[in-house]
């Protein structure tokens, strides 16, 4: 009987995976075609049953983007990059999208480990940054065998130097790990989908507007209070926003 309902799981797990290749494929040729809405239709029936990957968010980013669809454009986008950070073709997508929001928000200055996190270590999500970690956990464990095992002195001191580099080096990956970890928790990030907001002062319709913002433009969420949202710019500015007229990555 198990081994019954073992076979059948199989069977509709392959047929349904196969459907949403086709439907895949089917999206993409609704795209080539200049058909943009109802590829987008199909990609967001795809994502609607789990199937996630950077390429099916990045088709999404494109085809909102031939439709001028500022927001979802840059949101999809920026969605495809928090699973492959290192991909040119949708970081330089992004760029062009960025270039349609009305908002040009200047960053604040950041001191010299700051720029060093964000041009160097944030290349990689902390995912990847975890799977550094555990190959130097295995290669230091690796070294340290050898080092216990060799019969020459000369060859155990290297075997043992080694081990401590790669020792040092798990470390540094491990702790990486942990602050991207933590700073993806503590910044939500969110993409403005309304073609203009007003942000308040506080989170209530009768409050005083502070700011005005455009489809498109990045927020960071800190707080959250009923059906409103704190956000924060990277400016440094900071007001109250409906929370449906934004869309959390």
């Amino acid at each position: 009987m198990k081994k019954l309902f073992f076979l059948l799981s199989l069977i509709v797990n392959s047929i349904v995976a196969q459907s949403l290749e086709d439907n895949f494929y089917a999206a993409n040729d609704f795209y080539k075609n200049e058909k943009f809405e109802k590829a987008i239709e199909l990609y967001h029936q795809i994502a609607s049953q789990g199937k996630i990957s950077m390429e099916l968010y990045y088709n999404l980013g494109n085809s909102y983007y031939k439709i001028n669809k500022v927001g979802p454009a840059i949101y999809y986008y920026e969605k495809a990059l928090k699973i492959n950070p290192l991909n040119e073709d949708v970081k330089n997508n992004l760029i062009f999208a960025k270039r349609l929001a009305l908002d040009n928000i200047e960053e604040l200055p950041q001191n010299i480990f700051q720029k060093f996190n964000k041009q160097y270590l944030q290349k990689l999500s902390y995912n990847q940054w975890a799977i550094v970690a555990v190959v130097f956990s295995f290669l230091t464990c690796i070294l340290f065998l050898l080092f216990y095992f060799a019969f020459s002195s000369s060859i155990k001191r290297v075997f043992f130097g080694f081990s401590i580099l790669s020792f040092l080096f798990l470390i540094i990956s491990f702790s990486i790990t942990y602050n991207q970890f933590y700073f993806d928790k503590n910044n939500k990030e969110a993409i403005v989908f309304a073609e203009k907001i007003s942000v308040k002062n506080a989170p209530t319709m009768n409050s005083e507007e502070v700011f005005i913002l455009h489809e498109g433009t990045k927020v960071f969420v800190l707080d959250a209070l009923d059906n409103w949202k704190k956000i924060k710019l990277a400016d440094g500015k900071q007001g109250w926003i409906n929370a449906k007229e934004i869309k959390e990555l």
